[in-house]
């Protein structure tokens, strides 16, 4: 009987390992597999740290992520849900030996979004397409090739030092909030605020990129905030923001979404 039992506990740990395989990461397992696409590059006459876009990010550095950003295609970038998440990219050697990097391989944060152009442009669905910041293209292609390069990419887990950003922005009682330096899957799914007066979670909602609105007057009070991330992982920041804020600030957290 002792070893009947022994055998099913060895079972099912080994569903549950399999579960977690299947279930765990970024993603699931799907995230770990390398997909196909192409990358090109864009702002090279530009200080890359002002790329933040279509997300809404003013400046990529302030916010949390360096100089290694992209645009996605309208098949990746979702409408903007997928701002924030990280992507592992690298060029397709075997493809494109002119003018790929052996080796080469850079992982960028989603800031900004390549739309489509409806003359067949690479950004135009289905592509799978990354129009990236300079020094992210030189971390695998060569320039010199009219800048575009067969790539495979997969999502990974987004790696942030210091805590979740919170930055007030709005006017009059017209309250929005920019989220960045998020870690974890890093594309944010739910966003909640909790004013010192009200005592509960109120459920804020995407006004574009990054930026989530309340319906509620928010100013003079202490704010926090609770945050759930499209891998579904939520955590609250408790009174991150003082009643003291104004338009304009940022307030860093001290916890932080990790995998």
């Amino acid at each position: 009987m002792a070893n009947v039992k022994l055998i099913c506990c060895s079972l099912l740990m080994h569903c549950f390992f399999l579960l977690g395989m299947v279930f765990g990461g970024v993603h699931g397992r799907r995230a770990n597999r390398w997909s196909s696409g192409h990358a090109t590059f864009y702002g090279a006459n530009q200080s890359p740290a002002t790329l933040g876009g279509a997300c809404g990010y003013d400046n990529t550095i302030h916010a949390g992520f360096g100089v290694h950003t992209t645009a996605l295609s309208s098949v990746l970038f979702k409408k903007g849900v997928t701002c924030g998440a990280c992507y592992q990219v690298k060029c397709n050697y075997k493809a494109d030996p002119k003018w790929c990097l052996r080796g080469g391989r850079v992982t960028v944060t989603t800031t900004n979004f390549c739309p489509p152009n409806n003359q067949g442009g690479w950004c135009n669905p289905p592509h799978k397409h990354f129009d990236m910041a300079m020094p992210s293209f030189l971390r695998i292609a060569h320039q010199g090739n009219e800048g575009i390069v067969p790539i495979h990419f997969k999502r990974v887990s987004c790696h942030r030092r210091g805590g979740v950003r919170f930055t007030l922005r709005g006017q009059g009682n017209f309250n929005m909030v920019l989220i960045s330096n998020v870690g974890g899957s890093g594309d944010v799914k739910a966003t909640w605020v909790r004013s010192s007066s009200a005592k509960r979670w109120v459920p804020m909602s995407r006004n574009w990129g990054v930026n989530w609105q309340s319906g509620s007057d928010l100013r003079n009070q202490m704010l926090s905030f609770k945050l759930t991330l499209v891998d579904g992982k939520t955590m609250a920041f408790y009174n991150v923001v003082p009643s003291s804020w104004n338009y304009g600030q940022t307030f860093s957290a001290r916890n932080q979404f990790i995998h």
